[in-house]
């Protein structure tokens, strides 16, 4: 039953992966990165990972992608763009070049780090802890992770008000050149 919901939902998040990256409207991408993030809850609890596949749904289906949704609809960027048009010249390479060297890091990263030694076999788990999931996950993230913890809260407030701020004068143009237009 397990190998079942593992395959119907890698499906699932799959094909919202591949949504999210090929649609043209960005309230489509949204809309399968929310089937992407339900997915992976349901993976999470076919884990038995109860709390991770509710912090999957209420935070990133809930909250995270609800902001993505009304920045879209503030700043009206579902409108058609000339994509054959590179602003930057040789940006596309340099994200890809990017892009590449990320996931070469993340690779050394992850064959250098607990997780790969216990993979091989090195290390054994510390099963000895009473502490539950829940308060193992508090501590960390107020001990070890509070400052990226506030980082991201920092950063979420502020690209909420630069979109405000941004769709002001995106509205504030706006009137200034219908009124210009009436004469």
């Amino acid at each position: 039953m397990e190998t079942a919901v593992f395959i119907v939902c890698a499906a699932i998040v799959l094909a919202g992966a591949l949504g999210v990256v090929l649609a043209r409207n960005p309230v489509h991408a949204a809309l399968s990165l929310v089937g992407t993030l339900f997915g992976m809850a349901v993976l999470f609890l076919n884990l038995e990972a109860h709390f991770l596949a509710a912090v999957q749904i209420i935070v990133y289906a809930g909250a995270i992608v609800v902001l993505f949704l009304f920045v879209i609809m503030l700043l009206g960027v579902d409108r058609l763009e000339d994509l054959s048009v590179e602003p930057i010249t040789g940006q596309r390479t340099l994200a890809a070049l990017v892009g590449l060297g990320t996931f070469g890091l993340a690779v050394v990263f992850l064959l250098n780090s607990e997780i790969g030694a216990l993979r091989a076999g090195v290390l054994k788990a510390d099963l000895s802890d009473q502490y539950s999931n829940l308060h193992q996950i508090a501590d960390a993230l107020f001990t070890d992770y509070v400052y990226a913890f506030e980082a991201t809260a920092a950063l979420l407030t502020i690209s909420v008000v630069g979109a405000v701020v941004m769709s002001r004068r995106m509205a504030r143009s706006d009137d200034a050149q219908g009124t210009a237009g009436d004469d």
